[in-house]
């Protein structure tokens, strides 16, 4: 029986064809863990603002890989040695970073799951896969981690200019339309250099480090913290809350309550709290995870909007018609006046005050370009010193990008009382 053929191109619209390197690269994609990320958004709730937002987590981290190899190439090409076997593990590492992420990426990250970073999933799926594939993915795994003697590799995979950033820069650039975002990837990563085994910028890649900074922020603010997106995930985030109130009233009260239809990978989760540490121990709940994407809470939400409890069913039918929450921003603080002013007129409109919190949402949006204290990007001069960006360039903008910025929010449901929402 002929062997299956695994060298495999794919035509991807941001970088043309992108070719899976090895056959354990082509059985990793081929697995359902990583096939699931075809269900996840990159970008959530955004395409109620750019239609075209409807690329996934699998795009994304097959982009990724694509840049980890060019990057790879580019340092083998300034004479460091990189061996086949780390080659390989890099572009795994990359590949499977975002394994970890649940339904709609970012959005619900800390809500169908608290205090569990998409991150800490992705480790112990790669674990999972690692004894799936005898052991193939250990060196992957440590330079994921940042336990690999060579902290370059994990630099490229996790830092502030990791390929992550450089692919979902592109990527969310091309499916949105947002041109102003554009950064210049293939410039940046052909002045990638090492010095000690760290990741560090050729001195003529200043230009292109000022522009991925600027468009960073201009995306942060554009897209992934855009107000109508906010709005949007403000919504699904109670959506989740309120169906999670109801599961576990009905499992605590004698009274006939309308059940609260889920699928049973969902249900795992809104029904009780789960650690890290139940996922360390109970295989169980790795396996539920990894079958839930996007598609559970849309078949959920359009379950929900034909439920008895107004709560649910209201929050429902707006999210599926977009008839998304009022916002305003500001760059201070909301006075508690305007707070209890909106509550007021939800109150007029029907709205019990123990309901109040599931229509009016306050937070706080928060982004900076550039964090110097966490990891640096590095800058090799010509006269061989390595210094910061921050301090390598002469724009005054680099150094404000440093800086902390926070926008407060308020949205609520300003048209409640006028729209014939309130169906039994």
């Amino acid at each position: 029986m002929a062997s299956q053929n695994k060298k495999k191109i794919l035509n991807d619209p941001v970088y043309g064809f992108i070719t899976l390197p090895n056959d354990l690269t082509f059985d990793l994609v081929e697995h359902p863990y990583f096939q699931r990320l075809r269900r996840i958004k990159q970008l959530g709730l955004s395409e109620l603002v750019y239609p075209g937002a409807l690329h996934t987590r699998f795009h994304h981290a097959l982009g990724a890989m694509h840049l980890m190899g060019q990057a790879i190439q580019t340092l083998r090409g300034k004479g460091h040695r990189i061996t086949e076997t780390e080659c390989d593990a890099a572009q795994i590492a990359i590949l499977l970073h975002d394994i970890g992420h649940g339904p709609f990426s970012h959005v619900l990250e800390y809500t169908i799951l608290e205090g569990i970073p998409h991150e800490r999933l992705s480790l112990l799926l790669m674990h999972e896969l690692n004894r799936q594939f005898n052991g193939a993915l250990t060196t992957a795994i440590r330079m994921f981690e940042g336990t690999y003697p060579r902290p370059f590799f994990h630099q490229l995979v996790s830092s502030q200019l990791d390929m992550d950033r450089m692919d979902y820069l592109n990527r969310d650039c091309f499916y949105t339309g947002v041109a102003e975002g554009t950064i210049g990837a293939d410039r940046i990563i052909k002045m990638l250099d090492l010095v000690d085994d760290q990741l560090v910028v050729e001195g003529k890649g200043i230009l292109s480090i000022e522009n991925f900074l600027s468009s960073r922020r201009l995306m942060y603010w554009q897209v992934y913290l855009h107000k109508t997106s906010l709005c949007a995930e403000a919504m699904l985030v109670q959506i989740m809350r309120r169906a999670r109130f109801l599961l576990t009233q009905n499992a605590g009260s004698q009274e006939n309550i309308p059940p609260v239809f889920t699928t049973p990978a969902l249900l795992t989760f809104l029904s009780r709290k789960i650690t890290i540490e139940d996922f360390q121990e109970h295989p169980a709940y790795l396996a539920a995870f990894s079958r839930l994407d996007d598609y559970d809470i849309w078949t959920c939400i359009k379950f929900w909007s034909q439920h008895p409890d107004r709560v649910l069913s209201t929050l429902c039918r707006m999210l599926l018609d977009r008839r998304l929450f009022k916002i305003m921003m500001s760059d201070e603080p909301f006075a508690g006046q305007l707070v209890a002013e909106i509550e007021q007129q939800l109150l007029k409109t029907g709205v019990q005050p123990d309901e109040l919190s599931y229509f009016l949402v306050e937070g706080v949006a928060t982004n900076s370009a550039y964090l110097p204290s966490i990891d640096n990007i590095n800058i090799k001069m010509k006269d061989g010193r390595i210094i910061d960006i921050a301090d390598a360039s002469d724009l005054p903008g680099i150094k404000a990008l440093t800086n902390m910025v926070k926008r407060y929010y308020v949205c609520w449901a300003k048209n409640l009382g006028q729209q014939p929402v309130w169906l039994v």
